[in-house]
């Protein structure tokens, strides 16, 4: 199945509020479930992939556990990814962030954009004060809620 079919299946879950979708195109079966609880996506490829497919992680390669010291919490007003995309701190690559730590918002102002499915959406700040982080990366991927800024409130 298509990466980018897969893609746009796991987008339809995230904004259906679905929790569960199966779809089978001849031999091949896919099942995407989303985690309530966790906000997370499990595909689930069936039957499984050939031998020749990707390798499974050997035994004692886990995946890590966040670590136990998180971060500092800083105290302000959370602006979260309204989708699930890229974010881009700039209009277009080598142009000036929309915003920086310590410039002054206003509703409405721009703060980054979020592309999803090739379009590019704009977020804008839902509170005036000033910029006192960026959470997320230049160029990585957000999920729905994720924290993006924190705007300390005038």
């Amino acid at each position: 199945m298509d990466l980018r079919k897969l893609k746009t299946l796991i987008e339809l879950v995230e904004t259906s509020g679905i929790a569960e979708l199966e779809i089978q195109e001849g031999e091949e079966r896919v099942r995407i479930t989303r985690a309530l609880m966790q906000g997370s996506h499990v595909v689930a490829p069936s039957p499984p992939p050939s031998p020749g497919g990707v390798a499974p992680s050997a035994p004692g390669h886990a995946i890590a556990p966040p670590p136990e010291a998180a971060p500092p919490v800083e105290e302000g007003h959370v602006v979260k990814s309204p989708m699930v995309g890229t974010f881009y701190r700039s209009a277009s690559p080598g142009a000036k962030p929309f915003v920086e730590v310590g410039d002054a918002v206003q509703q409405g102002d721009v703060l980054c954009i979020v592309e999803a499915m090739k379009l590019m959406n704009e977020i804008e700040a839902d509170a005036n004060g000033t910029i006192k982080a960026v959470i997320a990366e230049n160029g990585q991927p957000v999920e729905f809620g994720q924290p993006l800024f924190i705007i300390a409130q005038t």
